[in-house]
């Protein structure tokens, strides 16, 4: 007979075990990370803020906040009212650049599972300006819709070549394949565009300084064509995010799992170009900044590309922003293209994530 103070023995047990329950830290993990979301977002909103009062504000002529106003309202009484008026389409191409890049950094490390994918290591932007080179010196395109396309075209068929070269060897296009492959294409890409500019000096002068990639002197008019293309891009890529998630995991366990493995890769793909190549068009080539922006903020959301991409469109608004802020400033009252302000800012990222990552058994 078994006393209040004694225990069943073993032998004896029901067979029922008792519920086990979850440590308290454990049940608050998903609020703490959906806390950190929310804080790193209302952070990068306040950074973009920042980043375009100082667009509008700095550069080869300062203005105060009354002519920021009088200019925002519509009036260009003054010079200083005009100068802002004329900093407004450099400002907003600047964001659509930087978040159109991020995302597309974004989408093609998950794409292809490699952290040194990005649209300038990968050929995509290389290819994209090869082919607008070519087509103004041999076939003389003049218009901004004609250009959106030529790179579109170019950045695709960049993409398609990288991969295929990726794929011949033994194991198909691994992470290290990939990149490497990328690396030659975007050197091979970039001599011929030299190679086709070097002899038609009536083009050279307005060529060579949009290679290096800048937001100078952007109008409203250069805007607007490439507006539908970056909204197709950006859903297109929203849409594939969870394709993305399972992506990750593997393509076997992907097809597993009952996804599409090509066309969820082909989504991606799609995405991603619509994003890069009018880009390029409108502002050159522009490195580093999807190649810095998703490992970043993979700091704040982790790798659920539900979260990284929309992030991703911020952080990289944001940097570009800045970027140009900074090269109008550290040159005054000259300025450097944020282009290479951009190299500046990713070649050490670059290769931080080259020593900390074994690319080769990703």
């Amino acid at each position: 007979m078994l006393t209040c103070s004694q225990k069943p023995p073993a032998t004896q047990s029901s067979g029922v075990t008792a519920p086990q329950l979850r440590p308290a830290s454990s049940a608050s993990q998903p609020r703490k990370k959906l806390s950190t979301r929310f804080a790193g977002g209302l952070l990068l909103l306040a950074l973009l803020a920042l980043a375009l009062m100082l667009s509008v504000a700095f550069g080869a002529r300062e203005v105060g906040w009354p002519e920021i106003v009088a200019a925002l309202s519509g009036q260009v009484d003054t010079i200083g009212d005009a100068t802002v008026a004329s900093r407004l389409p450099r400002t907003l191409l600047a964001v659509l650049a930087g978040a159109a890049l991020g995302v597309s950094g974004g989408v093609m490390q998950g794409l292809t599972r490699n952290p040194l994918a990005d649209p300038g290591l990968l050929g995509v932007n290389a290819g994209a300006a090869l082919a607008i080179v070519i087509g103004i010196a041999w076939f003389g395109i003049d218009k901004t819709t004609t250009y959106i396309w030529t790179a579109i075209l170019g950045a695709g068929l960049a993409a398609v070549a990288v991969y295929a070269i990726a794929s011949l060897a033994r194991g198909g296009a691994t992470p290290l394949r990939l990149a490497l492959a990328g690396a030659a294409t975007t050197a091979a890409l970039s001599s011929l565009a030299t190679a086709v500019i070097l002899p038609r000096g009536d083009i050279g002068g307005l060529v060579q300084p949009w290679l290096v990639g800048g937001v100078g002197g952007a109008t409203y008019e250069q805007i607007m064509p490439v507006l539908p293309f970056l909204t197709a891009g950006f859903l297109i890529t929203l849409l594939a995010a969870r394709k993305l998630n399972l992506l990750a995991m593997g393509d076997d366990t992907a097809a597993g799992l009952g996804e599409k493995v090509a066309v969820a890769r082909a989504m991606s793909a799609v995405g991603a170009v619509l994003l890069c190549g009018p880009i390029t068009a409108v502002c050159g080539p522009i490195g580093f900044v999807g190649l810095v922006v998703p490992h970043a903020c993979r700091l704040l959301v982790g790798g659920d590309y539900r979260w990284l991409l929309p992030f991703s469109a911020l952080a990289g608004a944001v940097l570009l922003t800045f970027s140009d802020v900074f090269g109008r400033l550290v040159a005054h009252p000259s300025e450097l293209d944020v282009g290479i302000v951009t190299a500046f800012i990713g070649a050490p990222v670059f290769i931080w994530i080259v020593r900390n990552r074994k690319v080769g058994s990703l």
